[in-house]
């Protein structure tokens, strides 16, 4: 928030914005996707609320990962599904997207993010291959000219017609590339997603200009040692400074200017920007000397070196304080 400025409370665009902004977007789609890097305008179909599961009763097997494809967009898309142990085909169950960074797959980001050890549904999307030749997601210049937020909402839809899905209680998180996605779908899908967590995120310019229906709570989790996604920033890539990328979010949200700052010790810092609209509080935790890695006391396919804290058990609660209202 800008300093002396009162707070502006959070402002839904009007009807007649909404209208102008998806006008713009049908009739100049191929300017938009040059000034996005590719990537297409927000498909009309998109539905941005929460929509009711008409998946349950039907039979799964618990316990079990397994891939599966959907079209979107015209494109063969796959993701991963874990349903957990305790899974009730009567019983709505939250939902948990973990999405891959910069060249991985759904498998990897699973072994990394570890959500197929919680009671959630989780749900591993793979990215396209990009410009470069690897996979990315959307909002990175590198990311195929596809559209992955219809791709997602696609995917929710998919998964509520399959399983007994909580609606109101469906999460994003994701690593790099797919933090950086993740902040995409906060910006875009806040109406349909209740929060997001960011984690080691890229958060360029190509991802859009960002317009959320509703305040959006976020996670976030950066190390200062983060030679990828430098902690500071990069200009000449378009990266901001991740505390200014949380300021941004703090003054959408109509959180309070200045952040509550604690000390966890072992070099985590934590900020958390506190009397937000909806109580979409933005956490951020600062860990001094991570590199560019998913935060985990035990080695993981980021780094055979341990951290001083574990990032997923903190999303899992964070996510389990905020639901659609």
């Amino acid at each position: 928030m800008v300093p002396g400025r009162a707070k502006r409370g959070f402002v839904r665009r009007s009807a007649r914005s909404v209208l102008s902004g998806r006008l713009s977007a049908a009739f100049a789609a191929v300017g938009l996707a040059v000034v996005l890097g590719g990537v297409p305008a927000q498909a009309e179909s998109q539905v941005d609320h929460p929509v009711p599961s008409t998946g349950c009763g039907k039979s799964t097997v618990p316990g079990a990962s397994e891939t599966r494809t959907i079209v979107s967009g015209g494109i063969t898309r796959s993701y991963l599904v874990h349903v957990p142990e305790n899974y009730r085909k009567f019983e709505p169950t939250p939902v948990v997207l973990s999405f891959h960074g910069h060249k991985r797959t759904s498998e990897y980001q699973e072994e990394l993010s570890g959500f197929s050890a919680t009671d959630a549904i989780a749900v591993y999307p793979q990215g396209l291959v990009g410009t470069d030749g690897e996979t990315a997601w959307q909002g990175a210049p590198y990311s195929a000219a596809a559209d992955d937020v219809l791709f997602t909402g696609d995917l929710l839809d998919q998964l509520e017609r399959d399983f007994c899905v909580a609606p109101k209680r469906i999460y994003a998180a994701g690593k790099s590339n797919g933090g950086g996605f993740t902040g995409v779908l906060a910006c875009r899908m806040s109406d349909r997603i209740a929060a997001f967590a960011p984690v080691s995120g890229a958060f360029y310019p190509q991802g859009g200009e960002c317009e959320p229906e509703r305040s959006a709570p976020i996670l976030d989790f950066h190390g200062t040692d983060d030679q990828t996604i430098p902690y500071p920033g990069n200009p000449e890539k378009g990266l901001p400074p991740i505390p200014e990328w949380l300021a941004g979010w703090a003054d959408r949200n109509d959180c309070d200017e200045t952040p509550i700052v604690r000390d966890e010790g072992n070099g985590v810092q934590v900020s958390e920007w506190v009397g937000c609209d909806r109580r979409s509080n933005v956490v951020h935790y600062r860990i001094e000397g991570l590199g560019h890695d998913w935060p985990s006391t035990q080695p993981n396919p980021d780094s055979d070196q341990p951290a001083v804290i574990d990032a997923t058990p903190i999303i899992m609660q964070f996510f389990a304080e905020h639901r659609l209202r």
